[in-house]
């Protein structure tokens, strides 16, 4: 059966402290990303979000009260941003006035967080099926505007967007740069986070060669700020940080 962009089908759940610098009761060394970046908590070393709709829960995903406010714990094993953030990302280019163009949205978990941090988040996913899952969180969550389409082909939904400020990519297609390319020339975003899945690229190849042949063809669009490989989070998956030139 054909999968959508950012499907990554079932995984066993696992506990933020799981992976290695972490300890069993999730504290994956928390104080790297403590107060760094806007409406990103950390809550006894675990990442977390002010939910902008309490009450609501996306992915049964825990939540605490501190002071009369609603967190959301972000878990890495189900995003891929998490775990760069976890991994120890230096650069995080949304803040609560950003529009942001998330392409792969799946079923809305990682945009779901985003959106609590974000002003906008335009939701770009091609399943019929996940489409369904997305639109009941969507309902909830009024900034995050769903979009059923090929992030290959950004013109065809072009007129449905606004400005965007940054774009986030989480597509399990083989030309995962020139997705990101074809949707710069159209919105002309200032920053981007790619997440880079080298077995939906070539499932015999060596993960690093393909990383580097993707983030060659950005090169001449994009200063590269970073680039974070996400295990134990994700196996043979990189995130990286850029800035258009």
């Amino acid at each position: 059966p054909k999968r959508s962009f950012g499907d990554r089908g079932d995984k066993p759940k696992r506990s933020f402290g799981d992976g290695p610098r972490g300890s069993r009761d999730g504290n994956f060394g928390g104080e790297r990303v403590s107060g760094r970046f806007p409406g990103i908590a950390n809550i006894g070393g675990k990442l977390a979000t002010k939910n902008n709709t309490p009450g609501f829960r996306v992915y049964d995903e825990k939540v605490v009260n501190r002071d009369g406010v609603e967190y959301r714990f972000w878990d890495p094993f189900r995003s891929k941003v998490a775990a760069g953030l976890a991994k120890g990302l230096e650069d995080f280019p949304i803040n609560s006035k950003s529009k942001v163009l998330y392409l792969g949205a799946s079923s809305g978990t990682t945009p779901s967080h985003i959106s609590d941090l974000a002003d906008k988040v335009y939701c770009v996913e091609f399943s019929r099926r996940m489409m369904r899952e997305l639109l009941n969180v969507t309902k909830m969550k009024k900034n995050m505007i769903p979009i059923l389409a090929d992030a290959r082909h950004p013109w065809v939904y072009q007129h449905l967007i606004g400005d965007v400020d940054v774009l986030i990519q989480d597509v399990a297609q083989p030309d995962q740069a020139n997705i990101l390319l074809n949707n710069y020339r159209v919105f002309k975003f200032k920053h981007a986070l790619l997440s880079i899945k080298a077995r939906s690229i070539n499932s015999a190849g060596d993960p690093k060669k393909i990383f580097k042949a993707e983030i060659d063809k950005l090169k001449d669009f994009f200063t590269i700020k970073q680039t974070l490989e996400l295990e134990p989070f994700e196996e043979d998956h990189v995130l990286v940080s850029m800035d258009c030139k």
